[in-house]
C-alpha cells in the first residue's frame, strides 16, 4: 500500500508539469489561429469559442490518458506534439482559399487529430506491457510487408491520391490511407526483437579471414535483406522516401546492438548502389536528382514547386511576413510536401527554427527513454520509433530546403494527412509506454536476517 502511494505521488507532479505545458501551447495555437484569420479574411474567426473548447478537450484528454495508463511517462513529448498538431491546423486555416473552400482542410486535420487521439488512447489500454509486442515479431512482420504490397494490388490502388508516379495509396470503400504509415512502426518492433534474439551472431568475430577475425558472414543476412526491400520499394513502389528511412532505422539499431561499423559502411554502399540503379531505371528518382540539383533549369515542369518553395522561403525572412499575409498558398502542395516552405514564409526563420527545435526535443525525450528503458528490447524499440520521427523529420525539412533530394514524405504531425496522424499517434503511445515502464521503482524484497544461533553452556 505504501509502495502505491510513493507511486501516485510521484506521478502528479510530473502530469501537472505536463497539463501546465498544454495549457500554454493551447494558448499559443489559439493565438497563431486568430492571426492567421485575421491575416487571411480581416477578421475574427466565427468558431474561435469552439475551436478554443476543441483544443482545450484534446489537451485535457491527452493529459487524462497519461494521468491513468501511463502517470510515470515523459512529461514534455505530449505538449510538444499537441503545439506541432496545433500549428498544422492554423496551416490548414491559412492555406484555405476562402472560409466555405471544399475540402476543408483545417476541419478534416481536426477530425484526423482526433481520430489519432483514440488511437493513441486505444494503443495505451491495449499494450499494457512493451515485451507483449515481442512475443510475435514474426506475425507483425508478415503483416507489415502485407502492408507495404498493398499499393501493387490493381483492386486496391488509389490512383488518384497517388502523386508524382508514387505507388503508396490504398482506397478501401470511402477510406484512402497509405499502408507504409503503419507498416513502419511494425518492422521497428520486429528489429528490436530480432537484434535483441541474434545479438551474439552479429556481434561476435567466429570466422577467420587471413589472420583476422570477422563476424560470421551469416550477419550480413538482414543486411542484405534490408537492402533488398529498400531497393525493392523504390523500383516497386516507386519511392525513395520511406525506402530510405526504413533502411537508415535498420541500419542504426543493428549499429546499437553490435557496436560494429562495418555494418553501417556496407548498408551504406549497399544503399547507394541499389540507388544509383534506381535513378537509371525510373524516370520519378532521376527527376528528384535534377531539381535537386538545379531546379531553375526545369522550372517550367517538374522544378516549378521546389523553386517556389525556394523563393517563397527567401521571402519569408528572419521573422516571417505574418500568417496570413504571405504567398503560402501559391506554393504546390503546400499542406502536405511543402508545410516547412509556407511555415518559413509566413513564420520566417523563426518559426522553422522553432519547428526544429521541436522535433529535437521528441528526439532528445526519445533518446532519453531508450536509455532509461527496463529491458534491451524495449531500448532498441524506442530508439527506433524515436528514429524514424527524428529522421523523417529531417528528410522532409532537408529535401525542402534542397540539403537533401525531395523525397514526399510529411513531415510528422504537422503535415496535412490522416494516415501519417493516426499512425504517428500510435508511435508516440507505445514511446510512452516504454517511458512508463522505465521510469517505475524497481521494487526489491528487503534482505533476509539471519537470527545468531545460540549456543549452549557446553558448548553444543
Amino acid at each position: 500500500m505504501a509502495a502505491i502511494t510513493a507511486r501516485a505521488s510521484r506521478s502528479h507532479p510530473r502530469r501537472r508539469s505536463e497539463l501546465g505545458l498544454i495549457l500554454v501551447g493551447v494558448v499559443v495555437v489559439l493565438a497563431a489561429d486568430v492571426l492567421a484569420y485575421l491575416g487571411t479574411y480581416d477578421r475574427l474567426p466565427p468558431n474561435l469559442a469552439v475551436a478554443g473548447a476543441a483544443m482545450l478537450a484534446i489537451g485535457l484528454v491527452a493529459n487524462l490518458l497519461n494521468r491513468f495508463l501511463v502517470p510515470e511517462a515523459d512529461p514534455v513529448v505530449m505538449p510538444v506534439i499537441l503545439v506541432l498538431n496545433g500549428l498544422s491546423y492554423v496551416m490548414m486555416v491559412r492555406l484555405e482559399p476562402s472560409p466555405t473552400s471544399s475540402p476543408h482542410l483545417a476541419g478534416l486535420q481536426s477530425i484526423w487529430s482526433v481520430v489519432g487521439l483514440v488511437g493513441y488512447g486505444a494503443t495505451l489500454v491495449i499494450f499494457r506491457r512493451s515485451r507483449d509486442l515481442e512475443r510475435y515479431r514474426y506475425l507483425l512482420a508478415a503483416l507489415a510487408f502485407l502492408l507495404l504490397l498493398l499499393p501493387l494490388v490493381p483492386g486496391l490502388k488509389d490512383y488518384a491520391a497517388d502523386q508524382n508516379g508514387a505507388y503508396l495509396w490504398v482506397k478501401l470503400g470511402p477510406i484512402s490511407f497509405q499502408p507504409i504509415e503503419f507498416s513502419k512502426i511494425l518492422l521497428v518492433i520486429f528489429f528490436a526483437s530480432y537484434f535483441v534474439e541474434k545479438r551474439e551472431l552479429l556481434s561476435m568475430a567466429t570466422t577467420r579471414i587471413g589472420d583476422r577475425l570477422v563476424p560470421d558472414l551469416r550477419g550480413f543476412g538482414p543486411v542484405a535483406l534490408a537492402w533488398a526491400a529498400s531497393v525493392g520499394v523504390i523500383v516497386l513502389e516507386r519511392d525513395i522516401g520511406f525506402s530510405l528511412i526504413l533502411f537508415v532505422v535498420f541500419l542504426t539499431m543493428l549499429w546499437v546492438t553490435t557496436g560494429r561499423w562495418t555494418y553501417i559502411l556496407l548498408g551504406i554502399v549497399a544503399f547507394a548502389l541499389g540507388t544509383f540503379v534506381a535513378a537509371h531505371l525510373l524516370a520519378q528518382v532521376n527527376e528528384r536528382i535534377e531539381v535537386w540539383l538545379d531546379p531553375w533549369k526545369y522550372l517550367s515542369t517538374y522544378g516549378y514547386q521546389p523553386a517556389i518553395g525556394e523563393v517563397m522561403m527567401g521571402r519569408g525572412g528572419t521573422t516571417g511576413t505574418g500568417l496570413g499575409l504571405g504567398g503560402a498558398p501559391y506554393i504546390p502542395v503546400a499542406q502536405s510536401d511543402y508545410i516547412f516552405a509556407a511555415i518559413g514564409n509566413e513564420l520566417g526563420l523563426a518559426g522553422t527554427a522553432a519547428v526544429v527545435v521541436a522535433f529535437m526535443l521528441l528526439a532528445g525525450a526519445g533518446v532519453r527513454i531508450a536509455t532509461r528503458a527496463r529491458s534491451e528490447f524495449a531500448k532498441l524499440a524506442a530508439l527506433g520509433f524515436t528514429v524514424v520521427l527524428a529522421f523523417q523529420s529531417f528528410v522532409i525539412m532537408a529535401g525542402v530546403t534542397r540539403l537533401l533530394p525531395l523525397t514526399g514524405v510529411t513531415l510528422p504531425f504537422v503535415s496535412y494527412g490522416g494516415s501519417s496522424l493516426v499512425a504517428n499517434y500510435i508511435m508516440i503511445a507505445l514511446l510512452l509506454r516504454i517511458s512508463n515502464e522505465g521510469a517505475q521503482p524497481v521494487l526489491t524484497e528487503p534482505p533476509r536476517v539471519i537470527a545468531p544461533r545460540r549456543y549452549s553452556a557446553a558448548g553444543t
